[in-house]
């Protein structure tokens, strides 16, 4: 067999690096634009490669099938540390813009980025994308009137608030402003419901 030419292993990488699911080899040559029988080839050659069989070094992470396909995968033997790792990032406090939005969130589900802004009165791109990586929040289809993307709680954000369901969340009446700030914090819900905005569940 034709040894594989370093710009298909550089392409094959490529996509192997921004996968998210096992991907066949059909589907690679179709993408690639080759024989199967030559992705077949260029993937049993990365992973020799990544094995050290090449030059000797053995990476730390490994090609492998998997439901019916291949994909990237970090070594058995490195669990520890990975997890350590990931469990060190997930460990991090959320910041109070970030304890804000995801309140909002909670109380005010499904909701979109626009009207999470508008409750706030602040730009909360950033915040929900932390948000989304940490997995506390979901997307959840779109607004069907605005076409705005709507967000939602997860089961890890039930886990990390010690919550069995959402309906759960304690009341959050007792800890509103009173007077004319009440007033005000009822025009910005207004928009989003008959009631405070993060109230309606």
């Amino acid at each position: 067999m034709t040894e594989p030419t370093p710009e298909l292993l550089a392409g094959l990488e490529a996509i192997l690096m921004v996968i998210d699911q096992p991907v066949t080899v059909e589907q690679l040559s179709d993408g690639l634009g080759i024989e199967p029988d030559e992705a077949a080839g260029a993937l049993a050659h990365l992973a020799a490669e990544y094995d050290g069989e090449h030059d000797g070094r053995v990476r730390g992470f490994r090609l492998a099938r998997a439901a019916g396909g291949w994909r990237i995968y970090s070594r058995p033997e490195h669990h520890d540390l990975v997890s350590a790792f990931l469990t060190a990032g997930q460990s991090a406090r959320l910041s109070q813009a970030a304890l804000e939005t995801l309140a909002v969130i909670a109380y005010r589900q499904p909701v979109t980025r626009a009207r999470i802004s508008a409750i706030r009165g602040v730009n909360v791109d950033g915040v929900v994308r932390t948000l989304l990586l940490r997995g506390l929040i979901v997307e959840a289809g779109t607004d069907e009137t605005t076409g705005g993307v709507r967000f939602v709680t997860t089961p890890a954000f039930l886990e990390a608030a010690g919550l069995e369901r959402i309906e759960d969340l304690p009341d959050i009446a007792p800890f509103l402003p009173e007077g004319e700030d009440a007033m005000r914090i009822g025009e910005v819900g207004a928009a989003d419901g008959p009631e405070f905005g993060i109230m309606e569940q």
